[in-house]
């Protein structure tokens, strides 16, 4: 699984941090990003992942299936 952020759809409300802080970060504005340039989501932390997108009001983060 692999997984973007779109910076124009994010607003910083960042619960997919609470879900997943290994896997997003924020930057200096406070807007989310994927720590993995590549957008890879380890296999022990899909469930986590998939939860945080579920959890994104603004429905910024993309699942890019492999």
């Amino acid at each position: 699984m692999r997984i973007a952020v779109d910076p124009s759809k994010c607003q910083g409300h960042n619960r997919c941090m609470i879900f997943a802080p290994d896997v997003f970060e924020v930057d200096d504005y406070g807007f989310a990003t994927v720590q993995d340039p590549a957008g890879t989501v380890p296999e022990e932390r899909v469930e986590a992942v998939r939860t945080a997108v579920a959890n994104c009001p603004e429905l910024a983060i993309s699942v890019l299936e492999d």
